[in-house]
């Protein structure tokens, strides 16, 4: 007879619900967590679905850890402190080698993030996982899409277009070298939210958003927010070396503007306000609405699942 639903959630992933917020998790209607003085709460949810947003491949710990850097950098790019999350995991099957696997990505990612697991769900149907987040943020300040102003500096973290770089490998369309290719995979299957970067930028940054449909069309939505136009200069992106072993320079350059599942912070500081380390300045915040490049390219819509 297969597992029942509460041993399987005993077996894999009772232990992963310790975490200093946490004052019950796992095992009873609803988990109980802390808020510190003067903190509101953030929370956000991100579903995933098997042969829509990773390749049915995929091995199940790489799953579980994008699933959770997924959810969680939107926690980043409000500037929230980690609390907790929950998993609505779907399977088709209970398959134990599977669940084994994908409970050891989920805690690499529970142990990277300080993210405990404190509740979900499972049922059976397609395999599907919807993770939320919930972080605090303070009373008085949180980082968002709406604050930017003309004369604002523009800047992202860490490099861009390794991802779609790695869709475009995984699709047949380029053989990178073996070290490229372990770099981009790495990239798309285990991105990394950039949660100590999103608190470093609070009091700091004007408006923040974590580039998950790609930069063009994530920056629209913080020109967009806060009435200005954002001038990106693309000479000035961060490309990683592994991605610039791609023979066209162009498409390398249309993969960092357009191509998502980066999940770098996309942020804007005021004039005198010096970047983290790690980040580029790659552009301005001027009157006016939408984004410019100086190139000749659409501004994709993000993903569309309709």
């Amino acid at each position: 007879m297969p597992a029942s639903e509460f041993t399987l959630i005993y077996r894999y992933f009772s232990a992963l619900g310790r975490g200093e917020a946490v004052d019950l998790s796992v095992g009873d209607d609803c988990a109980i967590l802390r808020l510190g003085e003067g903190e509101r709460l953030a929370t956000s949810v991100d579903t995933m679905v098997d042969g829509v947003h990773f390749p049915q491949d995929s091995f199940p710990e790489d799953i579980g850890f994008r699933a959770v850097s997924v959810a969680a950098s939107d926690l980043a790019a409000m500037g929230a402190r980690p609390l907790g999350m929950t998993v609505a995991l779907t399977l088709p099957e209970p398959d134990e080698f599977w669940l084994n696997a994908f409970s050891q990505g989920l805690a690499a990612a529970v142990s990277e993030y300080e993210l405990p697991l404190v509740g979900g769900d499972t049922t059976k149907g397609p395999l599907t996982i919807t993770v939320q987040v919930l972080g605090a943020v303070p009373l008085d300040g949180a980082l968002l899409r709406g604050g930017a102003r003309p004369g604002d500096k523009l800047y992202v973290s860490g490099t861009l277009g390794d991802g779609a770089g790695a869709l475009a490998f995984l699709a047949g369309d380029w053989q990178p070298e073996p070290d490229a290719a372990e770099y981009l995979l790495d990239r798309f299957n285990r991105p990394r939210a950039r949660l100590a970067l999103g608190r470093e930028l609070l009091g700091r940054a004007t408006a923040a958003i974590d580039i998950s449909d790609g930069l063009l069309a994530d920056a629209g939505h913080v020109a967009a927010a806060s009435g200005v136009k954002l001038v990106i200069d693309p000479a000035l992106l961060p490309l990683s070396d592994a991605l610039q072993t791609y023979l066209s320079p162009k498409q390398v350059r249309e993969w960092a503007m357009t191509g998502g599942d980066d999940y770098e912070l996309c942020f804007t500081l005021p004039p005198g306000e010096q970047p983290p380390e790690g980040c580029t300045h790659i552009g301005s915040v001027e009157e006016g609405e939408g984004v410019d490049c100086g190139l000749a390219i659409d501004i994709p819509p993000g993903y569309q699942h309709f």
